[in-house]
């Protein structure tokens, strides 16, 4: 069955680099058709961050595992904790789909409907799938830039770590599971505090984060073929932040705060006899948010409450040999409820099918969607994929998708909004070449890609405008003005030297830029790369027993502008990490680390610093 295959693959993304020399263990996604498929049967460009590789980047900062991956550069507004926006090939952030244990949680309460990466840290995830491209035949709105899927732990036993370092931060995580013949149930918790620091470049007071997260995953067995699963998600956080204060109304220290509270779930069925995958499943997901400003009274200045449900019908049928057919369905209703606007609500309706054939070297897929949205009606969107090995281990791989993203209600509903905003929308083409994948002891790729992107919705100004689009709205709106394109390339590659050596290396040239007037698009450094050597003794005598483990990692991205009209630029950065491990014994491993070395000052967003130099330390265990 295929649940075996997928968890056997799981497991084999936890073995050490060396067991994985003399066999080839399958490495799944659910990015690419959404339901489990082998990586190497897919055209599309998805990589897949194992729980192995978290741990050895160590730390509650998830842009620090997600910059190890071609592609993605971000943008924060401060420390750990602070707004984080995860860009894919030049996307907006807010055009990257994210789902948690499979539940779409991107914020309808945000202005244009994203993530925050801030409130997602990794000492909770087992793995992080990412598609970069467009996907909507699938995975409907929302997926222009791409997929980022998070599978939260579902570990055997006992694990947990314990760190504290610099700026008075602790972070510690725990995770554990009973198992039976009849299912199994797991449970996963993570708290994280620090004092953090002046997210504001020039202030003083540092601005602090903590938060606490709590998920759970089950299933019960009810035959050999078929079980009900649930999932769900808990994360409360607290975060310092600065603002705007007046008579300057430039970015300062204030004493300001806002709390956010997250949680989502699942509940479905599953049903897998070989030639017929079909999943069923009912989600939900909330975001609350609550901003404080004390100098101004107890009372919250502002709250928002973003909500969905979300039913779903989606699987896998082997037609005859080696073609098959993907398909789904869906209903997704959406909400947003501030203390200035009543609540809103809309929903959307989709359905997709995909033909598939999976011979020998070659696998292909071709697929059509349609979507009915309450607000602006239908919208279709196809998608293609082929992966051929052209010689041992060696594919090319080709892909064409278009992608979609529904207008937010914020941009349509709200005292700035405009009913008549249309969806945003893209197509993506990537061609490329792959060695073997990334969890490999040695691989390599390189893949040229292009995304256009049409109708894309900006906050037009009303300030003098009389009449037109500007009719009760005299503070601005929202209208469908925007054309962009981000076409570049990307190399990755690694390898192991002197069986106890791994060097690995990732690098993106992205060219995004408006197509109207031809300036850079904000926030898209076009040259960002990182590189990681690890040396790991103890490797060359036993495949499983690894000794002392030294690291680093070298992030290295150009400059950028921070502003449409590209007057303000955002200066190039270079910043190196140092790591170590040891293990103890069989169960426990200390651990320790130094960010940023050399204490670079750079910022990712104009005006809002970033960490300097850090030492944390910590250690691990397995029971």
């Amino acid at each position: 069955m295929r649940k075996y295959l997928f968890l056997s693959s799981c497991a084999a993304l936890a073995a050490p680099l060396s067991a994985q020399d003399s066999a080839k263990v399958p490495v799944i996604t659910v990015t690419a058709t959404g339901t489990p498929v082998e990586l190497e049967d897919t055209g599309q460009p998805v990589s897949i961050i194992s729980r192995e590789e978290i741990e050895l980047v160590q730390g509650a900062d998830i842009t620090r595992v997600l910059q190890r991956v071609p592609g993605v550069t971000f943008s924060r507004n401060g420390g750990t904790g602070a707004f984080t926006g995860i860009r894919l090939r030049g996307a907006e952030a807010e055009q990257v789909l994210v789902l948690i244990d499979g539940v779409r949680v991107n914020d309808p309460a945000s202005p244009a409907g994203g993530f925050d990466f801030g409130n997602l840290l990794p000492g909770t995830i087992d793995q992080i799938d990412l598609l970069r491209g467009s996907n909507s035949t699938v995975w409907g709105s929302d997926a222009i830039g791409g997929v980022l899927a998070v599978k939260t732990r579902s570990t055997s036993g006992v694990e947990g770590s314990a760190e504290y370092g610099a700026r008075d931060s602790f972070n510690t995580n725990v995770s554990g599971s009973i198992e039976s013949e009849t299912g199994f149930l797991s449970v996963a918790g993570g708290y994280h505090s620090t004092d953090g620091f002046s997210s504001a470049a020039g202030g003083t007071e540092a601005d602090g984060f903590e938060q606490f997260a709590l998920t759970a995953r089950g299933r019960v067995f009810l035959s050999a073929t078929t079980e009900i699963f649930a999932s769900g998600r808990f994360a409360d956080g607290t975060l310092d932040i600065d603002g705007f204060p007046a008579p300057t109304y430039s970015l300062a220290d204030t004493p300001e705060y806002q709390g956010t509270t997250q949680y989502s779930g699942a509940l479905g069925l599953l049903h897998d006899n070989g030639p017929l995958y079909v999943q069923a499943a009912y989600s939900f997901a909330d975001t609350e948010r609550s901003n404080f400003d004390p100098s101004a009274g107890p009372a919250p200045g502002f709250t928002s409450d973003g909500h969905s449900d979300r039913i779903e019908v989606k699987g896998e049928y082997r037609v005859i040999g080696p073609l098959l057919v993907n398909f789904g369905a869906d209903a997704e209703w959406t909400s947003l409820e501030t203390n200035f606007n009543a609540r809103q609500d809309t929903r959307i309706l989709g359905g997709y099918v995909q033909a598939g054939i999976e011979f020998g070297a070659l696998s292909a897929h071709l697929g059509v969607r349609q979507d009915d949205h309450a607000r602006f009606g239908g919208a279709t969107s196809f998608g293609a994929d082929i992966s051929y090995e052209i010689a041992p281990e060696l594919r090319l791989k080709a892909s064409i998708g278009e992608g979609f993203k529904a207008p937010s209600l914020f941009q349509l509903l709200s005292d700035f909004g405009n009913s008549l905003l249309r969806p945003e929308e893209s197509t993506s083409f990537d061609l490329g070449l792959a060695w073997r994948d990334r969890g490999a002891p040695s691989h390599a790729g390189v893949t040229l890609f292009r995304r256009d992107s049409d109708d894309l919705i900006q906050f037009v100004s009303c300030f003098g405008v009389v009449g037109g689009i500007c009719i009760g709205r005299p503070f601005g709106t929202y209208d469908n003005i925007a054309a962009a394109r981000a076409q570049g390339i990307e190399i990755e590659a690694g390898t192991k030297l002197f069986d106890t050596v791994r060097v690995n290396g990732v690098y993106s040239f992205v060219d995004a830029e408006d197509r109207a007037s031809g300036n850079l698009l904000a926030r898209r450094p076009r040259h960002a790369a990182t590189l990681s050597v690890d040396w790991i003794t103890g490797l060359e005598l036993r495949a499983d027993t690894k000794g002392l483990a030294i690291g680093a990692d070298l992030r290295l991205v150009g400059s950028a502008f921070d502003d449409v009209f590209n007057n303000v630029r955002i200066a190039p950065y270079e910043v190196l990490d140092l790591r170590a491990s040891l293990p103890v014994g069989n169960k426990i491993e200390l651990f320790a680390r130094v960010e940023n070395v050399f204490d670079a000052d750079y910022q990712t967003a104009a005006g809002y610093a970033q960490a300097g130099r850090g030492a944390f330390g910590g250690v691990r265990f397995d029971f």
